[in-house]
């Protein structure tokens, strides 16, 4: 067994109700005038109330401007919003662009230099200030992941900031932070976790311990995340999606993610599709390519999601894994092609390039990929 090492948040609190205990953990890390950082959508929704509800009054700020898929320039702008307010705390409150950029925002807040490089890893130094995470989405796992993702402009790509001074000081994870969440940021940031669970498991770099929470965490949202997408108030359902969530988080966070993620990059950064939509629509077609390395690991995932086998072959059983995962996307209206978001066919040999840089990533497949077998993965999706 090779070695393997573990990484997460230094402290998980996870359950209903478990947002009730940010007053003592902000008293436990010493932090006075803590930040609030998040986006317009969950501000106006009214679930940051349960959050600001446990602070001091006239004792916090708030920074809502965060948008999907941030640009570098966001963060420069928050850096400069919130230095000389005597702050000394960050606390994140919304789905993987608010977590991602409230990250590197702790980091940024003793970091003269430009944020541009941070960018691949082991390129930040220190954090000074505490971060606390409390995720509204069941996806992203950023809450307990040393990564944040930004989209760099100039190369129309998303980029990966990767060390270890990114992991928070405390996650709390609750699902009635998620009760809010819109049908379709659900289902979005669902398959998000799926994915993240799936590409954990196949990863060269899974282990006994990050194979227990993946699997774990495909048992928990493969038949939760339908129900949660159908009723977001079903707080069983967003419960299991929460957690599970946060298993595909520790899962991916040790493990890595593979070609998903790798091909989904370019779509972000040139289009700015959604970091879970993104992954969603290449979902299938990637696991399609990497079942022909992987299928003993496809026998276990059926097992997970609990299929009725039809057939008793190994190739049957991948058949029918990769029917499920095309019918849960369907189930939650997910888009089966790119052409449906107006992407042109003409720019594929481009994204396959793009792709095919993303070697952080393509390094944990199981499948190594040529640039033709990426583009050949990109047209089946289009």
């Amino acid at each position: 067994m090779q070695i393997a090492y573990f990484k997460s948040a230094k402290k998980l609190i996870t359950g209903n109700g478990a947002v009730s205990t940010l007053k003592d953990e902000l008293s436990r890390l010493g932090v006075k005038r803590p930040a609030v950082i998040t986006d317009k959508g969950v501000s106006r929704s009214g679930g940051l109330s349960l959050v600001t509800d446990q602070l001091q009054p006239n004792s916090f700020l708030v920074y809502d401007d965060i948008p999907p898929e941030p640009e570098i320039s966001v963060i420069e702008n928050c850096v400069a919003e919130l230095r000389g307010k005597d702050v000394d705390g960050i606390i994140a409150v919304g789905g993987g662009s608010a977590m991602d950029s409230a990250k590197v925002l702790a980091v940024s807040m003793g970091h003269n230099g430009k944020i541009s490089a941070l960018f691949g890893e082991n390129n930040v130094s220190s954090r000074d200030i505490p971060l606390i995470a409390i995720p509204t989405t069941a996806g992203t796992g950023s809450e307990v992941t040393n990564i944040a993702i930004l989209s760099d402009p100039e190369d129309q790509l998303k980029k990966g900031i990767v060390s270890e001074y990114l992991l928070p000081d405390v996650a709390i994870v609750a699902a009635e932070m998620t009760v809010s969440c819109p049908a379709n940021v659900t289902a979005a940031s669902g398959i998000d976790a799926l994915v993240h669970a799936l590409e954990a498991y196949l990863s060269v770099n899974a282990s006994a311990i990050t194979d227990a929470l993946a699997i774990k965490a495909v048992t928990m949202i493969y038949p939760a995340l339908p129900k949660a997408f159908a009723n977001g108030k079903d707080l069983e359902a967003r419960e299991n999606m929460a957690t599970g969530s946060l298993l595909a988080g520790l899962a991916f966070g040790n493990a890595g993610v593979g070609a998903v993620h790798a091909l989904a990059y370019p779509l972000g950064g040139r289009y700015h599709l959604s970091h879970g939509m993104s992954n969603a629509v290449m979902l299938p077609h990637v696991m399609k390519a990497n079942a022909e390395v992987s299928r003993e690991r496809f026998v276990d995932i059926a097992s997970a999601m609990k299929l009725e086998i039809q057939g008793h072959s190994t190739e049957d059983i991948v058949a029918q894994v990769l029917d499920a995962i095309e019918k849960i996307c369907r189930d939650v209206e997910i888009p089966a092609t790119l052409k449906h978001f107006g992407i042109p066919e003409q720019d594929i040999q481009t994204l396959a390039v793009e792709a095919s840089k993303v070697t952080r990533l393509l390094r944990n497949n199981p499948r190594k990929l040529t640039v033709d077998e990426i583009e050949e993965i990109y047209r089946q999706a289009f």
